[in-house]
């Protein structure tokens, strides 16, 4: 089934809100094996939303419009979508009822422009809203169909899985399933080389490259008449491509890198403590949002200064004469001064340039230094990142150092 996702609203258009109605009901529909064709967003113009009604169904079998069904004057959905499909505008006994016994239930006065949400086209079948007081409704005419929900998301999801999900899942006549491959160190064009052998002979399943700050990720999906079919399709095209790019992939299940660290630190129950300079605690940070951290998390220490490398981590002064702090020299002795301090299994570091000023010719802005002390071994691993901007360079460090973590503790 085509269908096209219509937000209404002139506070999208302005940008006052985030438009994350249409991602949510896009992910939905696509489970169920609904063809989302098109994302419309209008403003709540009468005129405009009519013939964006009419435009959609021109290539789409099903609109799913979301806003406009509130109580005052601005809130027209449901009248233009009447006058569209050749409807009128009743009250609708239903949904009076439904509405007094709100109000009653709060022991609020209801003010007379809220009895406008008990008015909808007379042929819909009203879709009630627990979470709120405007009802959505379902139309169908001539092949056609149309749902109407609230705005807020709160509303609109709650409505959608107790009401609209039932009825599409009745029409249901295939099924959609995807994975999301996540990987570290593959720039996405790399990615799409190293996969061309099956992406140009791809039919379904489907693959499809996309890149995130510092990372990328791929999508392999598959529509079938049946989802286990569409499962199985996925599961074998997954292996192909993990026998490719296998080495770079650090999750099938769409993780975040610190997710997939931090799951596996506590899993394999080993302690981990980190110095930081250039990123001034993100990696502590990141560490401290995964649940259950605590067990396994000892220390994380901000030695931003020489002065601080030296009284904290022991960094000997001679080191940072010769080198300077930006090295692998000062990176591993800052992981062998952790481990020494903390005795974890684990203990990282990372000293670099994070701009946009301080570079220089050797070392330019964006270099970093990750210094690692496991298993009796400490290494300092060189990473030159692009100079983007400050937050970037610290952000992609912290990502690197987790990567770093990731290839000594994943097997």
């Amino acid at each position: 089934m085509r269908t096209a996702i219509l937000t209404v609203g002139t506070e999208i258009l302005f940008g006052q809100i985030v438009n994350t109605n249409a991602a949510w009901l896009s992910q939905q529909l696509n489970d169920l094996g609904i063809d989302v064709m098109y994302h419309y967003s209008v403003g709540d113009n009468p005129g405009r939303l009519e013939e964006l009604i009419h435009f959609a169904f021109h290539d789409c079998d099903m609109v799913i419009t979301t806003g406009g069904l509130g109580p005052t004057q601005d809130d027209l959905t449901k009248e233009v979508i009447a006058k569209a499909m050749g409807d009128r505008i009743v009250r609708n006994q239903q949904c009076y009822e439904e509405l007094m016994k709100y109000y009653d239930r709060l022991g609020r006065h209801m003010t007379e422009n809220n009895l406008k949400q008990a008015d909808m086209p007379s042929t819909a079948v009203p879709l009630p809203n627990d979470q709120g007081t405007a009802p959505g409704f379902w139309l169908e005419k001539d092949g056609k169909i149309i749902a109407a929900m609230p705005g807020p998301p709160r509303e609109m999801t709650n409505m959608f899985n107790k009401q609209l999900r039932p009825r599409l899942e009745k029409m249901q006549d295939s099924a959609i399933y995807y994975r999301i491959l996540r990987a570290f160190a593959l720039g996405e064009s790399k990615m799409e080389t190293m996969l061309l052998p099956l992406i140009d002979k791809q039919t379904d399943p489907t693959i499809a490259t996309y890149a995130k700050e510092g990372e990328c990720s791929l999508r392999i999906a598959s529509k079938r008449p049946t989802l286990a079919e569409a499962k199985a399709a996925v599961a074998d095209m997954e292996a192909k491509v993990l026998d490719i790019i296998g080495e770079f992939v650090y999750s099938c299940d769409d993780e975040e890198l610190i997710e997939v660290v931090g799951r596996l630190l506590i899993e394999k129950h080993l302690t981990i403590s980190c110095a930081e300079s250039c990123t001034g605690g993100l990696f502590a940070g990141a560490l401290v949002d995964i649940p259950g951290i605590s067990a396994v998390f000892e220390r994380g220490l901000v030695t931003y200064s020489n002065r601080a490398k030296m009284e904290e981590l022991g960094v000997s002064a001679a080191t940072l004469e010769r080198f300077g702090a930006v090295s692998a020299e000062t990176a591993c002795e800052m992981a062998e001064g952790l481990q020494k301090k903390t005795g974890s299994d684990i203990c990282i570091s990372v000293t670099g340039v994070a701009g946009p000023d301080g570079g220089s010719a050797e070392k330019p802005v964006g270099l970093v230094y990750i210094g690692i002390s496991y298993r009796g071994k400490t290494e300092a691993v060189k990473v030159q990142n692009r100079n983007v901007s400050r937050r970037w360079n610290r952000n992609y460090a912290v990502l690197n150092m987790l990567w770093q973590i990731y290839k000594r503790i994943s097997g």
